[in-house]
């Protein structure tokens, strides 16, 4: 028997879906599965189960990152979600909880477990509300047959007497014309049900006592499997416990042999042993000889890199300084009530990219070297713009940057799922985190650095998707619109 319930197992491993599935199955559910966090999403977009059993430990997005996407859609987040998973500790209950899971299951999940969590989310009936049903349906039939029998014998005696004044014997009675379906007055004075009334009632009662006895008979087949695999939890302790305690048995102390006769040739080897080491010593002596001339030739090598190095840092100042500092300078020469009219410097950001990172932190760090030569006070705000680039691929095995001939409108998405994904922390890489809290230190505060996420505002216009676009062209409008921006604000 179904009971039009419909619930969703995801989980990477196959065998703990079977598992799963059969438990939910024999209660009447309809089961859908999902091997990963993002084919379940897919599926929440077509379908809306009436409980959700998630898995913490999959491959790509993880349980706690797909409560959190599925409680904070609207369309989803009042779906109960029950997850289950090996780890153990009040802090990942605790945590699983804050997300939005109703409660948290181990991993080798029983069936008493899922019993337990279907009946408190009412997706099954209370036993005791079927056994009342049963034993009140019966009970009305009773008492409509009673109360006809009450009236029959009302109508009887009333019959009696309007007829004489005496009361006649219980042999001056005639028994009325019994239909079908009515009560019978027998010849001693008394109403019977019919065999077919006394049928029925027999057959709901044996019906009623066989629904409780197949109840009762689960409910101890449950207990007992609760019970057995507690006792086997516990012998299984206890023998563990057994075999740490079990002494080591004392080591056996072997017989020693008399010593046989020492012949001359140990002396022979002894003395050509004694010599190995001094020609081993001697070969490890010259090998380190050989080593440490090559590490000086390599250090020779190595000041003349620095050097090269140094100078293609001067030479890069130079070039920036060149760049930058007119922008810089008119930057420095606006008055101090703002910021100026456009940033100072802008950098294009490829698809899949930290926004943060590679030519963005060069850029700044220029910025910064130029800034303190000319004794800048203020603020660098780094405003990062995000672009919607047309991909091919899927959710599962990732997007990239569609080929340049591809018509815009057979693009598999349009869009910038990479940057959407990050968080603010993850939008700037290590080494620009770093730098910008240096150069607060080292400037004293005068030359401080911000970041904002100004998100999809004030784009470039992108091409209409016609039939003649392609995503060559796309692509062309959302790297300038996947930039980020440096601005100056003065102190003051």
């Amino acid at each position: 028997m179904t009971t039009g319930k419909r619930a969703l197992i995801v989980d990477d491993s196959r065998s703990a879906r079977v598992i799963l599935s059969r438990m939910l199955e024999q209660h009447g559910l309809a089961v859908d599965t999902a091997e990963s966090a993002e084919q379940a999403l897919e599926y929440l977009h077509q379908q809306r189960p009436d409980v959700i059993f998630m898995d913490h430990l999959m491959p790509g997005m993880d349980g706690f990152q797909a409560v959190q996407v599925i409680k904070g859609d609207p369309q989803t987040a009042t779906i109960p979600l029950m997850m289950y998973t090996s780890q153990e500790g009040e802090l990942y209950v605790s945590q699983a909880r804050a997300l939005g899971a109703i409660g948290v299951l181990p991993k080798t999940v029983r069936p008493v477990d899922v019993s337990r969590v279907l009946y408190q989310l009412h997706l099954l009936p209370d036993r005791r509300q079927l056994r009342s049903a049963l034993f009140a349906e019966r009970a009305a039939a009773a008492k409509a047959a009673a109360e006809a029998a009450g009236g029959a014998e009302a109508a009887h005696e009333g019959g009696e007497g309007g007829a004489s004044p005496e009361r006649p014997g219980p042999t001056a009675r005639t028994a009325p014309a019994v239909e079908p379906g009515d009560m019978a007055l027998t010849s001693t004075g008394t109403w019977t049900l019919p065999a077919a009334a006394i049928s029925e009632l027999q057959g709901g009662l044996r019906q009623s006592v066989h629904q409780l006895v197949k109840d009762q008979l689960a409910e101890q087949r449950r207990f007992m499997l609760a019970t057995f695999e507690a006792f086997a939890r516990r012998m299984s302790s206890e023998i563990k416990e057994g075999i740490a305690k079990v002494p080591v048995p004392p080591a056996v102390e072997p017989v020693v042999p008399p010593p046989p006769p020492v012949p001359w040739w140990p002396v022979v080897l002894t003395a050509l042993l004694a010599a190995l080491p001094a020609v081993v010593l001697g070969v490890l002596y010259w090998q380190a000889m050989q080593a440490q001339v090559g590490l000086g030739r390599e250090l020779v090598a190595a000041k003349a890199e620095a050097a090269a190095a140094a100078k293609l840092a001067q030479s890069a100042a130079a070039r920036a300084q060149a760049t930058i500092g007119p922008s810089v300078t008119t930057s420095l020469a606006a008055p101090p009530s703002g910021p100026p009219a456009g940033p100072v410097a802008v950098e294009y950001v490829p698809y899949g990219e930290t926004p943060l990172a590679n030519a963005r932190l060069e850029r700044l760090r220029g910025l910064a070297a130029t800034l303190e030569a000319q004794q800048f006070r203020g603020r660098i705000v780094v405003e990062t713009f995000i672009g919607d680039f047309c991909l091919s691929g899927n959710a599962g095995d990732g997007f990239e940057v569609a080929d340049d001939a591809l018509p815009t409108p057979k693009c598999d998405l349009v869009g910038n799922p990479f940057e959407d994904a990050l968080s603010p922390a993850q939008r700037q890489s290590v080494a620009f985190a770093n730098f910008a809290a240096t150069l607060g230190q080292r400037t004293g505060g005068a030359i401080t650095v911000e970041t904002v996420n100004a998100g999809r505002r004030n784009p470039v216009e992108y091409p209409e998707q016609g039939e003649r676009s392609t995503a060559g062209e796309w692509n062309a409008v959302a790297t300038q619109n996947n930039r980020v921006e440096f601005r100056l604000v003065p102190a003051g």
